[in-house]
């Protein structure tokens, strides 16, 4: 029993006309023919009524319709598994990533090339904005990004860290003996933020948005231990991580009302085609998050 007279077998089968089988095949329908007969002097019986002027499948024929389907099935799906192991041995894959970020990149990154040497690697870092518009264009395969509370359509993702954003002020602010702060209260003071385009930054733009509040962003810096730096200096209030304001002694963390938090993500496309080295990476970050966490 050969593989090609399964195939015209399941052709006739569904066609039901030689003729039209053997155009779907693209070999003269002769050839289908005797095929078809090699196969049923194989197995003894026949498959089709051809007695009729449409071509039917014997009761015979009809029981062996499921079992050929599957062999060519089967035959198609080890020829995908040997294209993408091909492609994974010498392929590529691109990753983006906030400035700041607590996940361990390098780590997975190692294990990766461990594993698949041969593999191209890229690893680039930009704003959330341009991190969000690479994944959905396809020119980053999987990125860690800042998002709000919903993700961003035709993404999935993985929590890396889910935490308060927080105002900090210098050990002789003013505010050094509150608790918390309202964002109302923000515009008499400078604040100190991330650029536009920054995950963290975008939630608290878009918190004063809906409060109706407008605040002077006096500083910018692109990461979240330089706000701190420049907050611990006395020159306004931060917006920064939770986690990185209560490891500054020198720094009074005061969470915001309305509260206000970042996550971020691992996070990859759902939509159009991916490459076996970005799917490798996705369940290799998977695990490691699910496991032990982003560190």
């Amino acid at each position: 029993m050969e593989l090609r007279q399964l195939e015209y077998f399941v052709a006739v089968a569904e066609e039901a006309n030689f003729t039209r089988a053997a155009e779907r095949v693209h070999v003269a329908q002769p050839a289908v023919s005797a095929q078809i007969r090699h196969l049923e002097r194989e197995l003894g019986q026949e498959l089709f009524d051809r007695s009729r002027r449409a071509v039917r499948l014997t009761a015979v024929g009809a029981a062996v319709l499921p079992h050929a389907r599957a062999a060519l099935a089967a035959v198609t799906a080890a020829r995908t598994a040997v294209d993408e192991l091909g492609a994974l041995v010498r392929g590529s894959v691109v990753v983006g990533t906030v400035t700041a970020h607590d996940f361990a990149m390098p780590d997975l990154l190692a294990q990766f090339h461990a594993a698949h040497p041969l593999v191209d690697i890229t690893l680039t870092t930009d704003e959330s904005d341009s991190l969000l518009d690479g994944l959905h264009s396809g020119r980053l395969d999987v990125a860690i990004v800042s998002v709000g509370a919903e993700l961003p359509a035709g993404l999935a993702a993985e929590v890396v860290t889910d935490q308060r954003i927080v105002a900090a002020v210098a050990g002789d602010h003013p505010w050094r003996r509150r608790h918390s702060v309202a964002l109302r209260d923000l515009p008499d003071h400078p604040i100190i933020a991330l650029p536009s385009g920054a995950g963290i930054r975008h939630q608290f733009d878009r918190a004063c948005r809906e409060s109706g509040v407008a605040v002077r962003v006096a500083f910018e810096a692109s990461t979240p231990n330089a706000l701190a730096e420049l907050a611990e200096r006395g020159l306004g209030v931060a917006v920064l991580p939770e986690s990185v304001a209560v490891t500054r002694p020198a720094l009074h963390p005061l969470p915001i009302t309305p509260e206000l938090r970042g996550r971020l993500v691992f996070a990859w496309r759902v939509q159009g085609p991916m490459s076996p080295a970005a799917k490798v990476l996705i369940e290799m970050a998977r695990r490691r998050l699910r496991v032990g966490g982003p560190a």
